[in-house]
C-alpha cells in the first residue's frame, strides 16, 4: 500500500518513519513538513540514514488523495480537524494521531480544547484507536482516531476491573509520569535540559484533556457515568510513561479475581503483558523495559489495609502512545497480521 505521512518531522512522525520503512505491505511515497520541505528524512532522523533517501515534501492533500491508499497523520490537535472532510471523500484512509476526532461528544471540544469542531457530524465516523478495545470497529472503519498516550494507557490499566465490576467507577485517581518526548519536538521552557533534568514536575494537575477521553471510554464499558482524577507529571527521562491509579474496591476481593478479570479481557492481547513477579527488581511495570516496543505492561497491588487496589501500568509514550498503535490499527484496517512491523523487544 502507498503510504503518506503528514508531519514526518516531530517524535510520532519519526517513529511511524522507522516502523513503517520496514513494513512489507507498505511504501512511504511522501513525509511531509512545512518547516523541513525538500530536506533528506535522514537529516531530521538520523536513525534512519541508510534506509531512506526520500526527502520531505510541502503538504498537499489533493495529490496526496491521487496518489495514496493511507494517509497517517502526525499533525498538531486542531489541524486536522479541517481538511478532513476532502480527505475522506477521496476514498483514501485515514489514521489520525491527534486528538480532533477522539471524543464523540461536541461540547467536549470548547471544554477540553477551546474549540468549537466545524465537522460534528464526523466524530461518530471516527473509531478510538484502541484495537484492545474497539477491534472490530477499527477492521472496517476509513478514520481511526488514536488514543491519547497517558489516555490510552490509563484505559487499558482500568478497563478489565471497570468491566468486571470490581472497582468503584467514581473513586479513581490516576497518577501519570511521562518522558519529555510527550511535549512534542517542539523547544519549551518547560522541555529545556537545564529544567527538565533532575526535575519532577506536576502539570495541569486537575482539567488535563486526556480526562475527557478516559471518561468517555471507561463511561462505555460501565455504560454508566465514570468520572475520575488525573494528575500528569514530567519526569527526568525522554521517553515512556508510569500510570499508577487508586482506586476503591467495591468488596473483598482476591488476588485471583483480579487476575481473572485481567485475563478474561486480555488473554488473546498480543501487545499487553502482565508484570507482577515475586523475584528480580522488576516486579512491576517498569517504562524502561517497554521502551522501542508497542507494549503495554500492567501490573497491581492488593492494599487491604484501606481496601485499595493500586494499578500500574506502562508504556513508550511514542510507540504504544502513538506511531506503534496507528501502525497496529493501519495492520487491522487492512487485514495485515496485526503484529506485523511491531513485534520488537525492548531494550535493557
Amino acid at each position: 500500500m502507498k503510504i503518506a505521512i503528514v508531519g514526518g518531522a516531530g517524535y510520532a512522525g519519526g517513529e511511524l518513519l522507522r516502523l513503517l520503512l520496514q513494513h512489507p505491505e507498505a511504501e512511504i511515497v511522501a513525509v511531509t513538513s512545512s518547516t523541513f520541505s525538500d530536506e533528506f528524512l535522514y537529516t531530521i532522523h538520523p536513525n534512519l540514514r541508510g534506509f531512506t533517501t526520500l526527502k520531505f515534501t510541502p503538504f498537499n492533500p489533493d495529490k496526496i488523495a491521487k496518489t495514496c491508499d493511507q494517509i497517517f497523520l502526525a499533525t498538531p490537535h486542531g489541524a486536522s480537524k479541517d481538511f478532513m472532510p476532502s480527505l475522506l471523500e477521496s476514498g483514501i484512509k485515514v489514521t489520525d494521531l491527534s486528538a480532533d476526532f477522539r471524543l464523540k461528544n461536541p461540547s467536549d471540544y470548547p471544554k477540553w480544547y477551546g474549540w468549537e469542531h466545524p465537522n460534528p457530524t464526523m466524530l461518530n465516523e471516527a473509531v478510538y484507536g484502541l484495537p484492545e478495545l474497539h477491534r472490530a470497529q477499527i477492521k472496517n472503519t476509513k478514520l481511526v482516531a488514536c488514543a491519547g498516550c497517558m489516555a490510552g494507557t490509563s484505559i487499558l490499566a482500568l478497563a478489565p476491573l471497570l468491566k468486571s465490576g470490581l472497582i468503584d467507577p467514581n473513586n479513581i485517581i490516576i497518577d501519570a509520569k511521562i518522558g519529555s518526548t510527550g511535549g512534542g519536538s517542539r523547544p519549551t521552557p518547560a522541555n529545556h535540559h537545564s529544567e527538565r533534568f533532575g526535575s519532577v514536575h506536576p502539570y495541569q494537575v486537575t482539567g488535563h484533556r486526556h480526562i475527557a477521553e478516559i471518561e468517555q471510554e471507561l463511561s462505555s464499558i460501565t455504560n454508566n457515568e465514570v468520572k475520575i482524577g488525573f494528575t500528569p507529571h514530567g519526569v527526568n527521562m525522554a521517553r515512556g510513561i508510569l500510570v499508577t491509579s487508586h482506586n476503591r474496591l467495591v468488596k473483598n476481593v482476591s488476588e485471583r479475581e483480579i487476575w481473572k478479570a485481567y485475563r478474561e479481557t486480555y488473554k488473546d492481547e498480543p501487545f499487553i503483558r502482565f508484570v507482577k513477579s515475586k523475584k528480580g527488581l522488576h516486579q512491576l511495570p517498569d517504562p524502561k523495559n517497554v521502551v522501542g516496543t508497542n507494549f503495554c505492561d500492567i501490573g497491581f497491588e492488593l492494599d487491604d489495609h484501606i481496601n485499595r487496589l493500586v494499578v500500574f501500568a506502562s508504556i513508550d509514550n511514542i510507540v504504544k502512545g502513538a506511531a506503534g498503535q496507528a501502525v497496529q490499527c493501519f495492520n487491522i484496517m487492512n487485514g495485515f497480521p496485526e503484529k506485523t512491523s511491531l513485534n520488537l523487544i525492548g531494550y535493557h
